[in-house]
């Protein structure tokens, strides 16, 4: 066989089709992975992340042992609450309003701790979330909302992690190699790709593909056909590259769309940043500390409840509210009691923000109507109850009286100095796909497997339906890779 012909092929380099190439790589010898874009460029969406993974535990001594970066001294601070199997599906379940692919979450819940584990063991280093996922209260540090674990160096740590330990096992990573189709034998069974490469159209062949190439939220027309009017619009957190040849090829060979084709994980993102990700800012650029304090719009009314949950429940669709509005602009506004919880994220030098002594002047350097901004905010002052503030549970300091109401943190905004960040839409991936099986092997419209094609990450549909869990994305790549991976190479050892 030529130098270009694989046991398993990969298709995409972010964590999902890593994980898939290392667990393929543990039972068989030539195992290739093909990238878009440039080896500058490596990492798909998931080099733009903060690199959360969210994963079952039953406490801080569960973790320990995959832990790379721990202060046993700050450790004795910690409060971690457990969060086990059946907390991560009702998570699940909650967020989706019920639509979650049953059997695919169950795999995902079941299968995190475990993977997490096995990262590890292929060189992926995590540490706890001590800083954004954190708030001191009565002299203890207490995580919230299920975001406890992460890599070691963000996004970025994962993706050099995840490459080094490719390059160490001899897994084959080319760029600049845009898979344009399928090459497909006369059973039916898929026996490679076809590329575009920079030498010109190519034929690469494998007993076995994993198509881990993302969804097609980098491409404006994509989204405005499956998303709706307005998306267009839309800037990109990650990868300019997820445009979607992989999945409309893998439809094109008569694979099942699934899942919700006219939903994404979309967040609040800086109004200045760029169209798509920034590789040196990453998530340094999302603004996900709406909870304590308002949003508004650019008639400076309120358009949403900011405190209905966590921001891990929340933050991936409050991007498509801020789109729903006009100009697709809005505005977090905070005073200094806010001010002191922001995420880190809100202090990079460049941030887009805005600072005043009233509210009055906030309006005007916002260019809002002054009485308009002035109104919305006396009567949100005014609507808030007494209750006791807790930045690490769901505290029930709520309005009354108030539309849309703010269910949790309502503190006034009252100390100035007053501080304004302009934030729009971005999106990060859809959650439309392809169904998979189990075993990650890519299902046909009769529910039948496609034989020799598998998938993971972004490009499996049938997980997330209009909200998301914080961290759950990298661990269904993570998961569903590794499950891909390992039926890939069984499949080629069968042909071979």
């Amino acid at each position: 066989m030529s130098d270009y012909d694989y046991d398993v092929l990969v298709v995409g380099a972010g964590n999902a089709a890593f994980s898939a190439a290392h667990a393929a790589r543990e039972q068989v010898s030539r195992v290739g992975m093909l990238e878009k874009a440039t080896m500058a460029e490596l990492g798909g969406n998931s080099y733009f992340t903060l690199g959360s993974f969210r994963a079952t535990y039953h406490g801080l001594d569960d973790l320990r042992p995959i832990l790379s970066e721990l202060d046993e001294r700050e450790a004795d601070r910690y409060d971690l609450d457990p969060y086990p199997v059946e907390s991560f599906a009702a998570d699940m379940l909650r967020l989706t309003r019920g639509r979650t692919d049953p059997t695919l979450m169950r795999i995902l819940v079941e299968d995190s701790f475990p993977t997490l584990r096995w990262l590890h063991g292929h060189g992926v280093k995590f540490k706890l979330q001590s800083d954004n996922q954190v708030f001191e209260v009565n002299g203890r540090k207490k995580f919230w909302g299920g975001g406890t674990i992460a890599t070691v160096g963000g996004g970025i740590g994962l993706i050099e992690q995840h490459l080094a330990a490719a390059k160490a096992t001899g897994i084959d990573v080319r760029a600049e190699h845009q898979m344009t189709g399928f090459l497909v034998g006369p059973t039916g069974a898929v026996e490679g790709v076809v590329c575009r490469t920079p030498q010109g159209e190519r034929q690469i062949r494998a007993r076995a593909v994993v198509l881990a190439s993302g969804g097609f939220e980098a491409d404006a027309r994509l989204r405005a056909v499956h998303l709706g009017p307005g998306w267009d619009t839309a800037k990109v957190r990650g990868s300019r590259h997820n445009t979607g040849e992989g999945l409309m090829s893998a439809l094109g060979i008569g694979a099942q769309a699934y899942g919700n084709w006219s939903g994404a994980h979309a967040v609040a993102w800086d109004i200045n940043a760029g169209p798509y990700g920034n590789r040196v800012l990453t998530n340094k650029l999302q603004r996900h500390s709406y909870p304590f304090g308002i949003t508004v719009n650019v008639e400076g009314d309120r358009f949403v409840d900011e405190g209905a949950d966590f921001r891990n429940y929340t933050y991936a669709k409050i991007g498509s509210a801020i789109l729903r509005q006009t100009g697709g602009l809005a505005y977090q506004i905070f005073d200094q009691r806010g001010v002191g919880l922001l995420r880190t994220d809100y202090g990079h030098e460049g941030a887009s923000q805005v600072v005043a002594d009233s509210i009055r002047e906030l309006a005007e350097k916002l260019d809002l109507n002054p009485g308009r901004l002035e109104r919305t905010i006396t009567g949100y002052n005014e609507s808030v109850g007494d209750r006791p503030f807790d930045p690490t549970v769901l505290d029930g300091l709520a309005t009354s009286g108030l539309e849309p109401p703010k269910s949790n943190w309502a503190q006034p905004i009252d100390r100035p100095p007053y501080v304004a960040f302009p934030v729009g839409c971005a999106i990060t991936f859809t959650y439309g796909g392809v169904r998979v099986d189990e075993d990650a092997r890519v299902l046909n419209q009769a529910d039948q497997p496609i034989p020799g094609l598998h998938a993971a990450g972004e490009v499996v549909g049938g997980l997330f339906y209009d909200n998301y869990p914080g961290g759950s994305g990298l661990m269904s790549g993570a998961v569903f890779g590794r499950r891909a991976g390992r039926t890939a190479a069984r499949h080629s050892r069968d042909r071979g």
